[in-house]
């Protein structure tokens, strides 16, 4: 079995289906964790956001949004606005499972669909919301190193992780905390059976 079939049959025994997507008291977002394999490596695309926004401007994320009155569930959401984004078609997507769903600190109740895409897709950020678009290795979110736990942030429970990765192919620095650092430390200690070192 190879990387991309074994990570598949993991991550399903995790797939919530559509137990919470018709809660009706929240207002419902999914993000889309895209994973590939690079050189043998579980990756994730991630991206920062345009700081024009008015909501996480210049924030890591990965793509994802409010659902719109058209979408038919969760998945649906995180596919367009995965489209909308940076561009992913949403037949270029393998959804492998929905994780059970969070609530952000803007109230929304989060839906993280985990989908593989093709190592050779090429992103085309949307500047009106993203700014740029980058890889990072799964592995990165279950290590020590560049990574950062604090007890107590304001409106937080638990641990409030925080990741500064340096891209190796543009040099850049990016800070990936809040849910976005919590939702890629589960997707990569589920995908890869692996503990995260806090």
């Amino acid at each position: 079995m190879d990387i991309k079939e074994e990570t598949t049959a993991i991550l399903k025994r995790f797939d919530i289906g559509n137990k919470f997507s018709n809660l009706p008291v929240l207002p419902k977002a999914s993000v889309l964790i895209p994973l590939f394999v690079k050189n043998g490596e579980l990756c994730t695309l991630m991206t920062l956001r345009s700081k024009e926004l008015r909501t996480s401007a210049g924030e890591v994320c990965f793509p994802g949004g409010k659902r719109d009155p058209s979408d038919r569930d969760d998945v649906d959401t995180a596919l367009r606005e995965a489209e909308e984004e940076i561009g992913l078609p949403p037949d270029a997507v393998q959804v492998v499972c929905r994780l059970f769903p969070v609530i952000n600190k803007n109230g929304l109740l989060v839906t993280p669909v985990v989908g593989f895409i093709e190592e050779s897709f090429c992103p085309c950020p949307n500047p009106a919301e993203v700014s740029t678009v980058f890889t990072v290795p799964l592995d990165f979110f279950t290590s020590k190193k560049d990574h950062f736990a604090a007890h107590g942030a304001a409106g937080m429970v638990g641990l409030l992780h925080s990741f500064y990765f340096v891209d190796p192919d543009s040099g850049s620095q990016y800070h990936i905390w809040g849910l976005t650092a919590m939702l890629a430390i589960l997707v990569a200690a589920l995908a890869l059976r692996k503990k995260p070192a806090v």
